[in-house]
């Protein structure tokens, strides 16, 4: 049983594990060396980040309808803006250095752009986190507290270190720790057999 509850709340970890990785292979910045891989990855992320959201959901699940309807509306709004980020400062911005072969004023309108949806995407994830520690600490009490302080310490971080290194990949590994301790205390004990 409670191998069982260790693996589920891997469950919770593995998006955040996922993009630390990428963060390892991100280019620190976008040149026309850096442009083909910049855009790729972006295209290979596009379906990662919004995992983060399906994990919040779900720790979400058993929340009570105050807590749980406004932290799914956060993810939500979280994998939609977060999304538009990585469609427009990664692919769109990839695609124009790689095409143009410089760095141009197109590319800095389009990384305002992208940073606006990113920031707003950021805003949510943390919504939808403080949402997430409400109710686990509703149901775990202080046994939520390492977990949360994890979780929102690098949701803080999240809003403008996006995965680059290194401050980016240890944010993911945070959101990773973060998520899996505070699935880990929600699921309850098991129960102990007098003998």
């Amino acid at each position: 049983m409670l191998r069982s509850r260790w693996s589920r709340a891997a469950g919770y970890a593995a998006p955040g594990l996922l993009l630390a990785g990428a963060g390892l292979a991100h280019p620190l910045a976008l040149s026309p060396a850096s442009a083909p891989w910049w855009t790729t990855l972006h295209v290979v992320l596009l379906p990662v980040f919004p995992l983060l959201a399906v994990a919040q959901w779900l720790l979400l699940s058993p929340a009570p309808a105050v807590l749980r309807r406004p932290g799914r509306l956060a993810a939500f709004g979280f994998a939609a803006f977060y999304g538009g980020l990585d469609a427009v400062a990664g692919i769109a911005a990839g695609t124009v250095v790689h095409a143009e072969h410089a760095v141009t004023p197109v590319t800095g309108a389009v990384f305002g752009i992208g940073d606006s949806l990113g920031h707003t995407g950021a805003l949510c994830f943390l919504a939808a986190n403080v949402l997430i520690v409400a109710a686990v600490a509703r149901e775990a009490a202080w046994r939520a507290a390492p977990g949360a302080v994890v979780l929102l310490a690098a949701s803080v971080s999240f809003f403008d270190s996006h995965i680059f290194w290194p401050r980016g990949v240890l944010t993911m590994l945070g959101v990773a720790a973060g998520m899996f301790l505070l699935a880990a205390v929600r699921e309850p004990l098991p129960a102990r057999t007098s003998g």
